[in-house]
């Protein structure tokens, strides 16, 4: 699953941008690091539960990150429909 991050050409790495897609029905699955700060990722993953997407759960921000080919870590990334 994290293979086809590097692939998708409608992804959104971030908190803000993601959570935006997801309240617009745009989003398709949700990224969230496991180790990322709970305050941070909270939000975004209950409206993801709400909006019934797919949420996929990584190991750390760091293999986030690079499987969504940036070099620092990421606590949040959505897949657009």
């Amino acid at each position: 699953m994290l293979d086809e991050l590097k692939k998708q050409n409608k992804l959104i790495v971030g908190s803000k941008q993601g959570l935006k897609a997801i309240k617009e029905d745009r989003a398709q699955t949700l990224f969230i690091a496991k180790d990322a700060e709970r305050h941070v990722t909270r939000t975004i993953e209950e409206a993801g539960k709400e909006s019934q997407i797919q949420i996929v759960y990584v190991d750390s921000m760091k293999k986030l990150g690079k499987a969504c080919g940036i070099e620092v870590g990421a606590a949040i990334a959505v897949i657009l429909k």
